[in-house]
């Protein structure tokens, strides 16, 4: 006779976990980035919406609920040849490409979640990531337990500031930077009225989005590259960001300073808020008044008020250290792309393209410099 189980050994039962997979974006995700940690509640239904209407692709969403509540959502998009059966995560580049959950998700969700990804494809593809990434993290730990190949390969390294540390060192921005600051702005002034302002939330339109388009066609970018990297113009990343600004939530974190010098828009930084951490996701400035260093100058303005708005941390992500460095950041987690195969005959030839996956990243992404 099987012996009944006591109250503490059924107290000691994993919660139930199940997982159901739609056709399109599930109206979960929003529920599950409300939960995700404050770094990551920017990967919302209208996130994921705005990579669909800018880059194509059709959708389907993997949702993990435990006991009723939905943990995790993994929006998914066929990638490469239909033959490969490549599945990866629909986003943007920046700040990262990942996938909402929640904080209190354990490792049984990503084994519930890569069990129902196994049935639908060999392989996912996950990033860029940081290496801290939640999201990472649980499809890490589920992957060794289900026996998944996870294969990394390096992007770039990431560079932070911490602001709450820079004030405890003293004035931030130094004094001898603010002196340094009025210089170059009296006589960027020779070039006429200096305008600097803030957009985000209803602010921003089609008017807000072309002056960062003006500034990014008049830099470096159009010069020497062919302008598919520019974040808001309508040959680079445009279409992307006036999608996700229809989302009032992410409209809210979106945030861009900006210069005029006698009307014309003549630098920007954009960024997102998301919680006391701000991304800096792009910077650029019109060369003409680039011996007055204009984007340094909006970009000490901007971190004076997002300290004023209870940011702590700046994250600048990948790309030119120089700056960065100068104005107080330190590197931070590496960034990756991962592969993760199923396991089987499509893990046992991932071992064969292992290698020349993982020397096949990019050292160094982006280049703007706020000069």
């Amino acid at each position: 006779m099987t012996k009944p189980m006591s109250l503490a050994e059924f107290d000691r039962l994993p919660p139930a976990h199940s997982v159901e997979a739609v056709v399109g974006l599930s109206a979960a995700i929003d529920a599950v980035a409300e939960r995700a940690r404050a770094t990551h509640r920017f990967l919302r239904y209208g996130w994921f919406a705005a990579a669909l209407a800018a880059y194509g692709g059709s959708a389907r969403t993997l949702t993990v609920t435990r006991e009723g509540q939905a943990v995790a959502t993994l929006p998914i998009v066929a990638a490469g040849p239909s033959l490969l059966k490549l599945v990866a995560v629909p986003g943007c580049y920046w700040p990262m490409r990942s996938f909402p959950v929640a904080e209190d998700a354990g490792v049984e969700a990503g084994e519930v979640l890569l069990d129902a990804l196994g049935r639908e494809a060999r392989a996912l593809r996950l990033g860029p990531v940081y290496d801290d990434d939640p999201a990472l993290a649980l499809l890490r730990a589920a992957a060794a337990s289900r026996g998944w190949r996870a294969m990394p390969r390096d992007v770039a390294p990431s560079f932070l500031l911490d602001m709450a540390a820079k004030d405890e060192e003293g004035p931030f921005p130094r004094l001898s930077t603010l002196k340094k600051n009025r210089f170059h702005e009296k006589h960027l002034g020779a070039h006429g009225a200096l305008d600097w302002s803030f957009v985000s939330g209803s602010d921003w339109n089609e008017g807000a989005f072309d002056a960062l388009a003006a500034v990014e066609e008049a830099s470096w970018i159009a010069e020497r590259t062919d302008g598919r990297d520019a974040k808001f113009t309508r040959t680079g990343h445009g279409a992307f960001w006036r999608a996700a600004a229809a989302d009032p939530v992410l409209a809210e974190m979106m945030w861009a300073a900006v210069l005029r010098v006698e009307g014309r828009p003549a630098a920007f930084s954009f960024d997102m808020n998301v919680g006391d951490l701000k991304y800096a996701i792009a910077n650029s400035y019109v060369p003409d008044y680039a011996k007055n260093s204009p984007g340094k100058l909006l970009y000490y303005r901007n971190l004076v008020r997002a300290r004023e708005d209870g940011i702590h941390r700046v994250d600048w992500g990948a790309g030119d250290s120089g700056y960065k460095r100068v104005i107080g950041a330190e590197p931070g987690p590496m960034i990756r792309d991962w592969l993760f195969v199923r396991p089987g005959l499509a893990s046992a030839v991932a071992r064969f393209v292992e290698q020349r996956w993982t020397v096949s990243g990019q050292r160094q992404v982006d280049g703007e410099r706020p000069v």
